[in-house]
Parts: structure tokens; sequence; C-alpha cells
């Protein structure tokens, strides 16, 4: 007899997450544990850095090897009397809100085990010790990490098709569909994780290139545009290469520098965006030429072509 398709998507469910939890399992209990022993003996790293790097990991794993996977594997197999997993379904969503904390720390975990493994050869040597095990089956502790970060779009997939094949009068409809949305708020969740990670991650990209001090690294800031410019000098009749980054707050001129030791570009001017006036210009002989005028001086710009003048001044 053919399984009925929402089965075998629960089978498939709960096989996934048997895989998952040992996973999990190695990076809480074998990678964190042994990093944190040998850091706690004062031969690798400051337990500290251990702790950064995995984050809230042990939370996830007790979770899941603790209660879900068993629920789910309770489920499967009452599945011919009560074919249903849609309630621990939901049971799982709020727990899910754990996954930010570790999504906004991924970035940063994985630079922490670079820059370490470069600093402290035993740190570096442990690591690549387990990563010869059988249980690593070849991958590096980086990729095990990037699991969490892909299981929570996983549940949604699976859960998106097992709603899909369920039948109309199945017991399960009113639970799984519930289940699925809350899966989805949580996966919303997790992705402004994501993306406000990614933003401060280009952030700080700018301001390297800008080569910039501390007093302008506020993570509320946000780049707009950015791009070469001319600047017009009407006094004698010319114009000279120089770059914009417009950010909410601030315009910063910027000189491209020749010789690009560390940052590529010199501010110039930081220009207040509060109290910016712009204005196109009429100017025959520098077309596409715009005004920006702040509180302390104006800047007469040339764009390259109509387009990018009104790009920039919109």
């Amino acid at each position: 007899v053919q399984e009925p398709e929402e089965k075998k998507i629960a089978l498939e469910l709960l096989e996934t997450e048997q895989a998952y939890v040992n996973r999990l399992h190695l990076l809480d209990q074998v990678f964190y544990t042994e990093l944190m022993k040998e850091a706690k003996a004062g031969k690798t790293v400051p337990e500290e850095v251990v702790k950064m790097i995995f984050s809230n990991i042990s939370s996830i794993y007790q979770f899941h090897a603790e209660f879900f996977l068993p629920e789910l594997r309770k489920r499967m197999e009452d599945w011919n009397c009560n074919p249903r997993i849609g309630d621990v379904i939901q049971k799982l969503a709020p727990f899910l809100k754990m996954y930010g904390e570790y999504v906004k720390n991924f970035d940063k975990a994985v630079e922490l085990i670079t820059a370490w493994s470069e600093k402290s050869p035993p740190f570096q040597e442990l690591i690549a010790d387990i990563q010869k095990r059988k249980v690593c089956a070849n991958l590096t502790l980086q990729h095990h990490m990037l699991e969490p970060v892909q299981r929570i779009p996983r549940y949604e997939l699976l859960l998106k098709d097992y709603v899909r094949k369920l039948p109309p009068e199945s017991p399960d409809r009113g639970d799984a569909e519930k289940a699925l949305e809350m899966i989805f708020m949580v996966s919303k969740h997790s992705n402004a994780a994501i993306a406000e990670m990614e933003r401060l991650q280009n952030l700080w990209v700018v301001y390297q290139r800008l080569g910039l001090e501390d007093d302008i690294v506020d993570p509320s800031n946000e780049l707009i545009k950015e791009g070469p410019i001319q600047k017009v000098s009407t006094r004698n009749n010319s114009t000279s290469e120089k770059y914009l980054f417009l950010f909410n707050n601030m315009l910063l001129y910027c000189v491209p520098k020749v010789i690009q030791v560390g940052a590529e570009f010199q501010v110039h001017l930081r220009m207040d965006v509060d109290g910016m006036k712009v204005r196109e210009l009429d100017d025959t002989q520098f077309p596409h030429t715009f005004l920006v005028s702040g509180k302390q001086r104006t800047l007469e710009l040339q764009a390259r072509s109509g387009e990018e003048m009104n790009a920039w001044i919109k």
C-alpha cells in the first residue's frame, strides 16, 4: 500500500530532525565541550571566546534533543491511530525565537574562529583534530555551525508541503495551518535578524574603506547611496574626481586616495543631512550638475548622466 503523501513528509521531518539533533550534539557536546575544557585549562584561548563562538547552541541542542525530537517520534509511532504533527510543531514555534540570537552571532563566530586559529595554534590544532573524526564527515566546524541557521527555513518548507498534501478532511488541518503561520512569523523574525546583521556588516566595510574614526561608527547609520562624482570649480572652469557616501544622517564628501594603504578614501567634508538643500542647476557648460548646500558650505557637483543626477537628488 502506498503511504499517504502527508505521512511521507512527516517522516522526512522526523528523519531530518534526528540528523539535525546529531549535528547539534556534535556542536554542543563535542566541539563546545572539548574547546571549553581546553580553554579552562588555559591551553588554547580565553573561555569568553569559546562562549562567544558558540552563542546559545546548548539551549538549542537541549530543546531539540529533549523535547522536540522525542515528541515528534512519539507522534510518528502513533500515526496510524492518530495522524497529526501540527500540535507538536505549534509547541515548537515559540522556542525557535532562540535562533535569533544564534543567527545574529553567526558571522562574528566565524570571524572569531578564524582570528583565534591564527593567534593560537593549539586552538587550531584541537579544531583540526575534532574535524578529522568520522562524526564530522570531512566537514569544517564552520560548515556544521551553519546548520542551525538553515534549519528554520527547512521547517517552513516541509510544513508548507505537508499542509498542501493534507486531505481537506484531515483532523490535523487546523493545527497544521496554525503551526505554519507560527513558523512563518518566527522565520520572518530570524530573517530580520539576518538582514540587520548584513546591514551592520556592510556598514562596517564602508567605515573601513573610509578609514573612519569611531565617532562615525554608529550602528543606526544607514548607507543610502555611494559613487563617484565630479566637483565643478567655477573659478578655474574645471572638474575634479570626488566620491560621495550618502548616509541617512550625513553626506561624506571624499577624495579617492592615490596610494591605497588602508583606507580607499579621505573624508574632506561631512555635511549633515539635517537642513541640507539640493537643487538641479541649469549649466550649459557642465550638464547634469546639481547644488548641495549645507550649513557649512555649498558644493556644485556633476553627475555622469541625467539619470545619475536624478538618483542623487532623490
